[in-house]
């Protein structure tokens, strides 16, 4: 059994719901900066994908919400917690984290600042969050209709992102390393839009295309083409064990964007390419259309 700390868990309670306030969807934490509630799938011999449909709780950043009410159940539900984490990518802030870390040998601040040199962008002012270790979380802002991939160390050694399907730890959380805070004159800010230089490093590189110099000219695709094929693609670009996670948001921006019903073949046809069965397909873009319809959001 783990360990309570009812003043942590308070005070943890407390600094999620303000950050549901700013509309930060937000799940408990345990010490390890784990998700505080188990899968309660973890016993099932075969387990099919479920991302908080079965009512229960215990579904990672599936769980998160900005809703008051249901944010005091899942702490009630892990009176262990002693932080709380932000998800990425999700509506209205679209969050993309900039995790700048201090291991061994390297020195991620740097390697951002000759990014930022050799790409001509800046960083704008925006929410910094200190770590104990010594490392900072940059938070910024991203389009609506692009999903950015969680990486580690693609960008440069010791830059890790979060992105779709990610979270970050959040301010005023309990570790076994220490307390999360927020640096100096940024609490109040709001997570600032990233640059759009440094967005196109973080999506993985277009398909290469075949060239057909004699094939016969295709009409423009309009923007919500272009979207559609790019979440398609998304799909297609899965390793084992993100399939899942890259077929749902995939699935939640189509239908946040209003062409979810026309996506669904295309996304289960990638899917399956990838290595899904046609029925985990369906019931991940399932869960994804109950998630993101107005009548369906979690209270």
């Amino acid at each position: 059994m783990a360990t309570i700390d009812r003043r942590a868990t308070t005070l943890a309670l407390a600094h999620a719901l303000s950050a549901a306030e700013r509309g930060l969807a937000v799940i408990p934490l345990s010490r390890t900066k784990l998700p505080a509630l188990r899968s309660p799938h973890r016993d099932d011999p075969d387990p099919l994908p479920c991302h908080g449909e079965c009512g229960r709780f215990g579904h990672g950043v599936y769980d998160a919400s900005t809703e008051p009410r249901r944010i005091r159940e899942l702490f009630a539900a892990a009176p262990w917690a002693t932080g709380y984490g932000i998800a990425c990518g999700l509506h209205p802030h679209h969050l993309i984290g900039v995790d700048l870390d201090t291991k061994s040998d390297t020195d991620s601040s740097t390697a951002l600042r000759e990014l930022a040199l050799r790409h001509l962008f800046t960083i704008p002012d925006t929410v910094v969050v200190l770590t104990p270790s010594g490392g900072r979380h940059l938070w910024l802002s991203g389009p609506p209709d692009v999903v950015v991939p969680n990486s580690a160390s693609r960008l440069a050694p010791g830059i890790d992102i979060r992105g779709a399907g990610g979270y970050l730890v959040g301010p005023g959380s309990r570790t076994e390393h220490g307390v999360y805070g927020t640096a100096p004159g940024t609490s109040l800010l709001a997570p600032a839009p990233c640059p759009p230089e440094l967005l196109r490093l973080l999506l993985p590189p277009p398909p290469a295309r075949a060239h057909h110099p004699a094939h016969p000219t295709h009409p423009t695709p309009s923007a919500s083409e272009r979207q559609g094929q790019g979440l398609v693609q998304f799909v297609l670009a899965a390793h084992e064990g993100q399939r899942n996670t890259r077929l749902f948001w995939a699935a939640c921006r189509a239908y946040e964007n209003g062409i979810g019903p026309q996506l669904i073949a295309p996304l289960v046809q990638a899917a399956v390419r990838t290595g899904l069965t046609e029925r985990e397909a369906r019931s991940t873009i399932a869960s994804a259309a109950r998630m993101t319809a107005p009548s369906s959001r979690r209270h």
